[in-house]
């Protein structure tokens, strides 16, 4: 095995039979709960497409440190300092961050050979969007998934206007608007994760993909993995988590059933079903940013059909005028800078949201020929 350090990731390389090898990354920020941040995005992808050409590398896996967290989010205070350098403007720091997250994310999407993420702990934000492009998503009885950002005036981001699209109906859009936690079984009901493996176990599962049987084939080593990993699963007895969003998935669905994002506030906030997992849902949106339940609404309806390049372009444009001319600056400062959690929004609801902020939000700053992921796909 060799070993390369660096600051906030660190690169292992397993041995394996047949002479291959698996590329191990860890996110090495346990301090601040592996959040992702621009010097790890600037590791990350330049190490991932040297794996990816390498053909004695048969798979990679990512993992956070610690035992606390796979990734937690983006290191959005870094970016905080940098808007409040610079308000109303488009800040090079910011911009370089969301365009590298983003190129981060669609190259572990298109990665040519098995991908496995280890989510256990926390994954939120950043770490949703590490997570989603792995071809292996591995869950465990400690992992807690959410997309929190309505609470800081930002939006799901990190691909989430293709993977929100694509859970069972009225979930996605529920999930968005209130950043309520799922758990295991809630992730693998909702397409998020593949298997659950108890988090004792990791080093047996790694131990498994260092004995597996390599080929040269993608598709069969990929093939390879999930049986690997589904009998793992079959033969696991830890004891997962009770399921919280597939019992109430039509009372969502009814949730989320309207012509208009302020009825199906109203309709979310109002209800009075008895469920804590609604109650603390209901909570956030109620407290959250009225212009990111605009946003979310029109996100997922504009990127219903997108490709996920198209969808990754999209969120592009929509988060760098976040932090120019939305509430992402005020959202930060409420809940990780000042701490009084008492964020002034610049609308009080969301009935009051003037259609053409919401506009303006998805309007590029570049044209086709200028954006910054126009490569991408």
């Amino acid at each position: 095995m060799s070993v390369q350090q660096q600051d906030v990731v660190v690169f292992n390389e397993l041995a394996a039979a047949n002479g291959k090898k698996i590329g191990v990354a860890t996110l090495n920020a346990e301090k601040s709960l592996n959040a992702l941040s621009l010097p790890m995005a600037r590791l990350l992808l330049p190490q991932l497409a040297a794996w990816q050409d390498n053909p004695d590398i048969a798979c990679v896996w990512l993992q956070g440190a610690g035992e606390k967290a796979f990734c937690a989010g983006g290191d959005i205070v870094a970016m905080y300092h940098a808007m409040r350098e610079q308000p109303g403007q488009l800040v090079a720091e910011v911009e370089q961050f969301f365009t590298e997250e983003y190129r981060l994310d669609h190259a572990i999407h298109s990665f040519n050979k098995p991908f496995i993420v280890w989510a256990d702990g926390i994954v939120m934000g950043g770490g949703m969007g590490l997570m989603n492009g792995a071809s292996h998503r591995i869950v465990t009885e400690r992992s807690l998934l959410a997309m929190p950002e309505i609470s800081i005036g930002l939006y799901p981001d990190v691909g989430a206007t293709y993977f929100l699209n694509r859970m069972p109906a009225g979930c996605g859009l529920f999930l968005g608007l209130t950043g309520a936690h799922m758990n295991a079984t809630d992730a693998q009901f909702l397409r998020l994760a593949d298997h659950f493996i108890g988090r004792e176990h990791k080093t047996q599962v790694l131990t498994a993909l260092q004995q597996l049987e390599w080929g040269d084939t993608t598709a069969l080593n990929k093939q390879k993995v999930s049986d690997l990993l589904g009998r793992l699963s079959q033969q696991d007895t830890t004891q997962p988590p009770s399921a919280q969003v597939e019992p109430l998935q039509p009372h969502l669905r009814q949730l989320t059933d309207a012509s208009d994002i302020s009825t199906v506030v109203e309709q979310i906030v109002n209800d009075d079903k008895d469920s804590d997992w609604l109650a603390r849902a209901r909570k956030t949106l109620a407290a959250g940013c009225p212009l990111t339940a605009h946003i979310v609404w029109q996100q997922l309806q504009h990127g219903a059909d997108l490709s996920l390049a198209d969808c990754f372009r999209l969120e592009l444009t929509l988060s760098v005028n976040c932090c120019i001319k939305g509430d992402f600056a005020e959202g930060i400062r409420a809940l990780l800078i000042d701490k009084d959690k008492q964020p002034q929004w610049q609308y009080s609801r969301v009935a009051e949201v003037d259609g053409d902020a919401v506009d303006v939000l998805f309007t590029s700053p570049w044209d086709a020929q200028q954006h910054p992921l126009r490569d991408l796909g």
